[in-house]
């Protein structure tokens, strides 16, 4: 998240942390808009519904949880070197690919 956040920050971005525990303090310092959930990884829920598309970078049992909820309320998801599923994520080979690819999803 800190990677994303600071490349959305460079490119001149707003950034917004969806953070697991209460704490504001602990958001990366790229992070302009801290929201402390104190939700564990029931956050994730909120990452979902909160984003209009959804590129999923590596990432271990909580990216594919986001991965999986997105698939299930029907928000399109975009893999970087991240989970397949068998084919039902689409894989980018490179971080430009993936956002373009994502925008054609999101229409």
């Amino acid at each position: 998240m800190e990677a994303a956040c600071k490349g959305a920050k460079e490119m001149g971005g707003t950034t917004v942390g969806i953070l697991p525990g209460a704490q504001r303090e602990t958001a990366n310092p790229w992070v302009d808009i801290a929201i402390a959930t104190d939700m564990g990884h029931a956050r994730n829920v909120i990452i979902v519904h909160s984003s209009d598309g959804l590129i999923a970078v590596s990432g271990g049992p909580g990216t594919l949880s986001e991965i999986a909820i997105a698939l299930k309320v029907g928000k399109p998801v975009v893999a970087l070197k991240s989970w397949s599923l068998e084919g039902k994520v689409p894989q980018a080979s490179s971080p430009q690919e993936a956002v373009r690819m994502l925008l054609e999803a999101m229409g």
